[in-house]
């Protein structure tokens, strides 16, 4: 079942933090409750010490604390004051720092299972990917969704909290005023829901914008030495600046109509604040609403300015958390490899395998087919050569043997074992293919070998032997050590080909597949590589894919590929005596 990125999927993962949130929400009690005190005392005092109307406030001051003249109780309130804000302050950290920790959590968790969710997709949905599109999602939206979880909803709790218990005091204090309070206060948020649904709209423009010009910028920069070698610098920035335009304009778009909206909203709670400000004065001319309460009350309302805020804007920040998992969902929408259950497994113990394709058809696109009904036998430890013309399908028949594209029609075996009944990463495990432009990353000559597992040197120097990359390594100025660029920048095509090469050996598999994997060699270094080779190839089935009759005449069998199908086979004898032009032709 696919994963999927909701609000309500947000929240439930928040339940799961049980412990966590009930001590958040102790927390938050406890620190709005002493927020919430804060406010009675002073208007308390400008009643009893000012104005000489008693609540029995000074007087249990006097009996159960410390007994003072006018400045001693002013200045003990103060400290008393002063004293609760801090702890409140300190309180609201700590939650906060829950929360941030749970948010952290949770967002790991989201970015560990969308990396889990990338590992499985099918490399035919891949190859259609722009890096840049999928890294915005990973990076922009996983951060949209932590900032809703860590500051927002934290923060929404201490705002639902904090209205409650004032709206508990102002009931207390002038229950008529705290009704007319409380039941036209619903009135501001109901205009800021109007106000916020075009804001989740904007950011989700915002976010595609973003990706947009994430993904130019990044296929520009990694294809930069090519774009020069064209003379085409000014076409491909040119459309990263236009994409870069396309954001800004978006941002300007989002930041100013979500900061109007907000600012609005605002002012729709200033203006209610002014309108119970005046209903208060009025309280205190008609009815017994003291002076120091009616004080009470207009800080009351300042204490709710901030949460009302905090809630309008959770609305503005729900939007822009369903914008960014409706993009998450995007890469949850791609297709995944099938996931297989094993039996058993063919290659175990085994020094080669054979490989049998029965039936075998595969489209990139319904269509048109790029190979239609493959039938072919590759014995274990033979040396089979597949040729055809530039188009035939030759590559697409090497990703298909090693598992990296799904097959529409046909089957597979495996030592007799039928794909359907194995484990990609089995197939892979056991089957190398060297691709005609291997990929390096920009590390290391020795990471490059090794793709980060542990190899002794002796295995290391042993595959650079066989691939002719000894001297090689050697002239580096830094050996294995040695950086080697972007894609392998600092080494030449043929030296690219012959680390891909090592890598082999060093992976020691069952099946190895050359796909013009020495296309950049000379025929020299071709042919010491090759004799090099020989006894570490021997026992292994080898299928070599190339346009060098040199490569391929050493080959037990040969396969003709020709706009996708199989047009003929046989020894390379007899392929021979049909027609001497046959290989110029074919290769």
């Amino acid at each position: 079942m696919k994963r999927h990125c909701s609000i309500k999927g947000i929240l439930s993962e928040l339940s799961s933090y049980k412990k966590e949130l009930i001590l958040g929400n102790i927390i938050s009690i406890v620190a709005t409750v002493l927020v919430v005190m804060i406010p009675l005392f002073i208007p308390l005092l400008v009643d009893e010490l000012l104005l000489g109307k008693d609540h029995h406030f000074l007087s249990w001051i006097s009996e159960h604390l410390w007994q003072s003249d006018t400045k001693g109780y002013i200045f003990g309130i103060l400290a008393l004051i002063l004293f609760l804000r801090a702890l409140s302050t300190f309180l609201s950290i700590i939650q906060t720092k829950i929360f941030v920790s749970i948010s952290k959590n949770i967002t790991y968790r989201m970015r560990i299972a969308l990396l889990q969710y990338l590992k499985l997709v099918s490399l035919k949905e891949y190859e259609m990917l722009r890096v840049g599109s999928v890294t915005s999602k990973l990076v922009t939206d996983v951060e949209t969704i932590d900032n809703f979880v860590s500051s927002t909803v934290s923060r929404a709790i201490i705002a639902a909290l904090t209205l409650l218990f004032s709206a508990a005091v102002l009931l207390w204090i002038h229950w008529e005023l705290a009704l007319f309070i409380l039941i036209t206060n619903p009135i501001v948020v109901f205009f800021t829901a109007k106000l916020s649904r075009n804001i989740g709209k904007l950011k989700k423009e915002e976010n595609r914008a973003i990706d947009l010009f994430q993904a130019s910028l990044t296929e520009t920069l990694e294809l930069f030495h090519q774009i020069r070698a064209a003379n085409k610098e000014n076409y491909f920035f040119d459309k990263s600046k236009e994409d870069a335009q396309e954001l800004k304009d978006h941002a300007i778009a989002y930041g100013y109509k979500s900061d109007a909206a907000m600012k609005s909203s605002y002012l729709i709670f200033l203006g209610g604040y002014e309108v119970f400000r005046a209903v208060s004065i009025l309280a205190v001319a008609y009815s017994d609403l003291s002076v120091g309460l009616m004080l009470a009350i207009f800080s009351y309302l300042w204490v709710m300015v901030t949460p009302t805020q905090d809630i309008i804007n959770f609305q503005y920040a729900v939007s822009t958390a369903k914008a960014a998992c409706e993009r998450i969902n995007s890469i949850y929408l791609l297709e995944q490899e099938p996931i297989r259950t094993e039996i058993t497994d063919p290659f175990a113990g085994q020094k080669a395998v054979g490989i049998e394709v029965k039936g075998l058809s595969f489209a990139y696109y319904e269509d048109k087919n790029i190979l239609e009904n493959i039938n072919l036998e590759i014995k274990e430890g033979t040396k089979v050569a597949i040729v055809g013309a530039s188009g035939s399908g030759k590559t697409t028949l090497a990703n298909i043997l090693v598992g990296f594209y799904p097959l529409d029609r046909g089957e597979i075996f495996y030592g007799g074992i039928s794909n359907r009944e194995l484990k990609l990463s089995t197939i892979r495990e056991n089957i190398h293919l060297i691709l005609q432009h291997p990929k390096l990353f920009n590390d290391t000559m020795r990471f490059n070998l090794t793709l980060g597992k542990d190899y002794s040197d002796e295995a290391i120097h042993k595959a650079l032997q066989i691939a002719q990359l000894k001297e090689v390594v050697e002239g580096l100025k830094q050996g294995l050590d040695t950086l080697v660029g972007k894609d392998g920048i600092k080494l030449s095509g043929g030296q690219r080909q012959r680390v891909a090469i090592a890598r082999m050996v060093l992976s020691d598999p069952k099946v190895v597949i050359f796909d013009e994997s020495t296309s950049a060699l000379d025929v020299h270094t071709e042919a010491k590589l090759f004799g090099a080779l020989h006894d570490f190839l021997k026992e292994k089935t080898v299928i070599t894919i190339a346009h060098r009759l040199s490569t391929i005449k050493n080959a037990d069998f040969i396969y003709v590929l020709e706009d996708g199908c199989l047009t003929d086979s046989g020894t390379p004898e007899a392929l021979l005596k049909k027609d001497e032009s046959y290989f110029s032709r074919m290769i």
